[in-house]
């Protein structure tokens, strides 16, 4: 098969379309003919040389597809060849093969592209288990998202709204300000304008749920920013690893903060979070009340062009790697 390898970190021109050696399935796994593929944030972090995959994972870049089985490993009840599917990886999605443990697999909604499911195995993981089965978004409450524009800040903004809470997003222009209230977003804030606490206690009286992908430099603000009784989880460390922390205003409120992490977890995790998102978020792509959001797909031999624009900025929702 062929394959994104990295001769080097560094560089998005490291990136190389080359030969690469074929995945096979083990026990409890399948082998995935790749449609597509997606760029995350952690991918750059891995193209940099500053994430590594976990130990047992594939080097290749890519933490999600979408393609058709073609290969069943032992014992693996549910799935046929031929099967059109999405999948949570741990790495190795920037390729035409993939192997995936079978807890990982997530089937293509219907009325949604082969393509376009590939912009929704993170995403979908990422939200729900954070928004929801850790912090407990309810309906009524109100949901505070930073980076509302990327990938999973649009897919957030669509969760929360199915919901039934109320939404508010930071953004970086009024141009994607406009756009994340288009998808649904109550209260979409300029950070780069306006102090988003401020406005969002004027407008909502502060947040039940803080989802940031910021780390140390909102910390303080996001502790600010919460209702009594609120939750704050920390998803990405864009802003910095290391902030302090005032220990009384986070007492006062009975409020909490939990960081996670998606792709380091056991399997076995990640099969329970997929389970849930089948049942529970899966409902909500086949009514059209959550979609997948893409800016842009390129082709797969062209990946450190589709590294280039993320990083660059301006990107709304997911950029996507075809394999033709």
């Amino acid at each position: 098969m062929r394959a994104i390898m990295l001769r080097e970190p560094g560089e998005p021109g490291n990136l190389e379309w080359t030969e690469a050696a074929d995945p096979t399935a083990g026990p409890g796994e399948v082998v995935v003919d790749v449609a597509a593929s997606a760029v995350n944030r952690a991918d750059l972090l891995q193209r940099q040389g500053h994430y590594p995959p976990p130990e047992g994972a594939s080097e290749i870049l890519g933490l999600e597809c979408s393609g058709t089985i073609a290969e069943l490993g032992p014992d693996i009840p549910g799935w046929q060849v031929g099967d059109q599917v999405c999948a949570l990886l741990s790495g190795g999605g920037y390729a035409q093969k993939v192997a995936v443990p079978a807890g990982q697999l997530l089937p293509v909604p219907p009325e949604t592209d082969l393509v376009a499911a590939a912009a929704l195995p993170e995403v979908a993981c990422t939200v729900w288990s954070n928004v929801v089965s850790h912090a407990g978004l309810a309906e009524g409450e109100v949901l505070l998202v930073h980076g509302g524009a990327g990938g999973v800040g649009t897919h957030a903004i669509q969760v929360g709204k199915a919901l039934g809470a109320t939404v508010a997003v930071t953004v970086g222009s009024d141009q994607r300000a406009d756009r994340c209230r288009q998808l649904g977003a109550d209260l979409a804030i300029n950070y780069r304008e306006r102090d988003f606490v401020e406005v969002l206690r004027a407008e909502t009286g502060g947040a039940d749920v803080v989802l940031d992908n910021m780390g140390a430099k909102y910390l303080a603000a996001n502790v600010d920013a919460l209702r009594t009784g609120g939750r704050l989880v920390v998803i990405g460390m864009q802003g910095g690893t290391k902030a302090e922390l005032n220990l009384g205003k986070l007492l006062v409120k009975r409020a909490s903060i939990a960081g996670t992490t998606l792709r380091g977890r056991p399997p076995e995790e990640k099969a329970r979070i997929v389970a849930d998102v089948r049942e529970h978020l899966w409902p909500m792509l086949e009514l059209g009340t959550v979609r997948p959001v893409i800016d842009q797909v390129v082709p797969m031999p062209d990946a450190a062009e589709a590294h280039r624009a993320l990083e660059a900025g301006g990107v709304f929702g997911k950029v996507l790697l075809t394999v033709r």
